[in-house]
């Protein structure tokens, strides 16, 4: 194999791997539980914030190239906005 075929299978390789930290944390509003939850990237330390685990799992769809679920599937938990003025404190 020649080093240009092997750094090209090398870059390939790289793209079949993702690495996460995940955070997830219970949120209380108008009194509902609601999950929050954060990723970051082992790689490069970048985080990412989701107010609905839908959201999480639509990136995760995103990033491994996954399609949605099709209509008439459950949907993800819904939790209340980030922000809202009722939300409690949030804490890891």
């Amino acid at each position: 194999m020649s080093g240009s075929n092997r750094h090209r299978e090398m870059r390939e390789r790289k793209r079949l791997y993702l690495a996460y930290l995940l955070r997830l944390w219970q949120v209380r509003n108008k009194g509902q539980t609601g999950w929050r939850a954060s990723v970051e990237n082992a790689h490069t330390g970048e985080r990412l914030g989701f107010a609905h685990l839908d959201e999480l799992i639509a990136f995760l769809r995103e990033r491994t190239g996954l399609s949605p679920p099709e209509e008439g599937m459950a949907q993800g938990e819904r939790t209340p906005k980030a922000g809202s003025e009722s939300e409690e404190e949030e804490s890891y």
